[in-house]
């Protein structure tokens, strides 16, 4: 299967989708800063896409909005209805993305209301389904999937070797179990079964592991030990843009004045689409970690807009 990723040096190390995380701000951000070899739209809705009236499309579509810095860059959907992937592909593939990828993992219970998300892992027929969808709609595009290992408990065994017949370029396998969220430690020797059913299946799906990642060198030590060709790096982004810059250490100055720039880079591709305390989230992981972090957080919590968090963080440097 020829197509980007088979032109990429492993390991593979890519960005997460994060909701209301990794919105095209961030991304904008993390290309700048310490680009990933493949970055990540936050899950767009193809039902939404199908169904939704104009100006609830409109919020939807700003979801799908990305930046040449941020190539190759793969479109995220979730969805139960065929139909809905296959028009979702087509747009990907008409506004340029480089690849798809459909969400078969997120265990949000209005996602799996609608069959999507983790509820597929119950489904291999529709996510077979999906699948096949996707390619016809995508044009040739890549098409991708993001699993857990199980829903209830580990199933890959059952699951996965009938989803490899597909030829998905990529299963990215957050190693843990829908029932499991995030409560215990991600369990990678399931990411090491997944290479084991991809090898003996013939296939050259690419296996990428999630959970648990702390760096970039935990990363790749995960690679060696577990023999996937990738690592999907997720909450370890969160304040740390530089997170793929292996080994960079920024200096707290510089910190503060990337979130000054984040936060503005926010306002202005966003406002209107998404309420400014959605920034917020992010302060807490770019103030931490030295003398007066939490006062300077607690400020930052009252702000409103980009100038006030700007003033503020001028004068924090001022009296340093």
């Amino acid at each position: 299967m020829d197509s980007f990723w088979t032109r990429l040096k492993k390991p593979i190390m890519v960005l997460a989708p994060l909701s209301d995380v990794t919105d095209v701000a961030f991304r904008r951000i993390i290309a700048k800063y310490g680009k990933p070899d493949v970055l990540w739209t936050e899950f767009v809705s193809a039902d939404g896409l199908a169904l939704a009236p104009t100006e609830d499309r409109k919020k939807l579509l700003k979801g799908l909005e990305y930046s040449e810095a941020e190539r190759p860059i793969v479109a995220q959907f979730f969805t139960s209805n065929p139909e809905h992937m296959r028009q979702a592909a087509e747009l990907a593939y008409k506004l340029g993305f480089d690849g798809v990828d459909i969400n078969m993992g997120c265990p949000d219970k209005g996602v799996e209301k609608q069959g999507a998300g983790a509820k597929l892992l119950k489904d291999v027929s529709k996510a077979q389904e999906l699948i096949r969808a996707t390619k016809e709609g995508a044009h040739g595009l890549p098409v991708s999937i993001k699993i857990r290992t199980g829903y209830n408990k580990p199933n890959l065994e059952t699951w996965l070797p009938e989803i490899l017949k597909e030829s998905p370029a990529v299963v990215t396998v957050h190693a843990r179990t829908r029932k499991e969220m995030s409560k215990v430690p991600a369990d990678w020797s399931q990411v090491k079964r997944a290479v084991e059913l991809r090898d003996a299946s013939g296939q050259d799906t690419l296996i990428f592991g999630n959970g648990d990642v702390v760096d970039i060198d935990d990363a790749k030590k995960k690679c060696k030990d577990f023999g996937c060709d990738g690592v999907m790096l997720g909450r370890a982004v969160f304040g740390n843009p530089w997170l793929y810059k292996e080994g960079y250490k920024p200096s707290l100055e510089e910190k503060a004045r990337v979130l000054v720039e984040h936060t503005k880079l926010f306002e202005s591709l966003l406002s209107g689409y998404k309420n400014f305390a959605t920034m917020k989230k992010h302060f807490k992981a770019y103030v931490s970690g030295f003398n007066g972090a939490a006062d300077l957080r607690v400020r930052l919590m009252e702000t409103n807009n980009a100038d006030e968090v700007e003033t503020i963080i001028s004068q924090f440097l001022e009296a340093k």
